[in-house]
């Protein structure tokens, strides 16, 4: 009878040891699929990064925002004045003056990469331009090809040279909340990010076999100038945005959204249908 009781116990601590080891190696596999996971996530720290339109509204903020993280950043625009004022309030950013607008002024600009900065790291296409207009204006097509050029023939052009650098892991689009739903005061702008996004998502799929990291920023309207001087003053301060994107970085997400665009991105047909009435109203 005792002997029948030991096997049955030694019998139980088998099953117990076997449940014990599958239960830790449940839980190794966890931890490597996560480790994974954050392996192909950007790090935050330690880059050496390219904003376009790195001195201005949103380009501002993620330049003074990656600065205290730890990076090195270089931005790039059309206007002198305006990249000296970014370099005298922050000492450590690297400027450029370029017309991204124009193919020369894109190739110059990779050139200029290749010589100085060829352990680029990151691409952020975050420049653009709205123009408030109607389909009616006799200047429409003149001001919708300069959209065009901007906002879509500039990153795409951009990301074509850059993925020549060996050590581009990550490019980061800067598209918008419009991309889901058109304001029609701005009709090409909203076609622009809708097409960026749509692009943005391909890029996506197509460089995970470069182990290329494609994040989407979409931020709604905020205060900015974009547009013009005082079209948004009353929306949200970029400060707010960029804390909340910076948050969903860290928890390793591609499709960084706030406020109103993160409605649009999550929402279903009616959504966007009423979003689309509030936007643009009759009459």
């Amino acid at each position: 009878m005792m002997r029948l009781y030991i096997l049955r116990y030694v019998h139980y601590l088998n099953f117990a040891n076997y449940g014990l080891i599958f239960v830790t190696c449940r839980c190794l596999l966890v931890r490597i699929f996560v480790m994974s996971i954050k392996n192909n996530t950007m790090n935050l720290s330690g880059n050496k990064i390219l904003i376009t339109g790195g001195a201005s509204g949103i380009g501002l903020g993620l330049t003074e925002r990656f600065i205290q993280e730890g990076n090195t950043v270089i931005v790039c625009g059309r206007r002198e004045s305006v990249l000296r004022e970014t370099a005298e309030k922050y000492p450590s950013v690297i400027t450029k003056v370029a017309d991204i607008s124009t193919v020369s002024g894109r190739e110059e600009l990779y050139n200029w990469i290749i010589e100085n900065h060829s352990d680029l790291n990151v691409l952020v296409n975050n420049a653009g331009v709205q123009n408030w207009m109607k389909i009616t204006d006799e200047d429409f097509f003149a001001r919708a090809k300069d959209e065009i050029a901007t906002n879509i023939e500039a990153p795409l052009h951009l990301m074509s040279l850059f993925f020549n650098l060996k050590s581009l892991n990550t490019v980061m689009n800067v598209t918008s909340g419009l991309a889901f739903v058109p304001f029609t005061n701005v009709p090409v702008y909203s076609a622009t990010k809708a097409f960026f996004h749509s692009f943005t998502l391909s890029a996506r799929h197509l460089l995970k076999a470069r182990n290329i990291e494609v994040i989407e920023i979409i931020p709604p309207a905020l205060n900015t100038d974009l547009g013009g001087k005082g079209l948004h003053d009353a929306h949200p301060p970029v400060g707010a945005f960029i804390e909340a994107i910076f948050e969903q970085l860290k928890d390793g997400k591609t499709e960084l959204t706030f406020g109103f665009s993160e409605t649009m991105a999550n929402g279903g047909p009616e959504v966007i249908k009423g979003a689309f009435s509030r936007l643009n109203p009759e009459g």
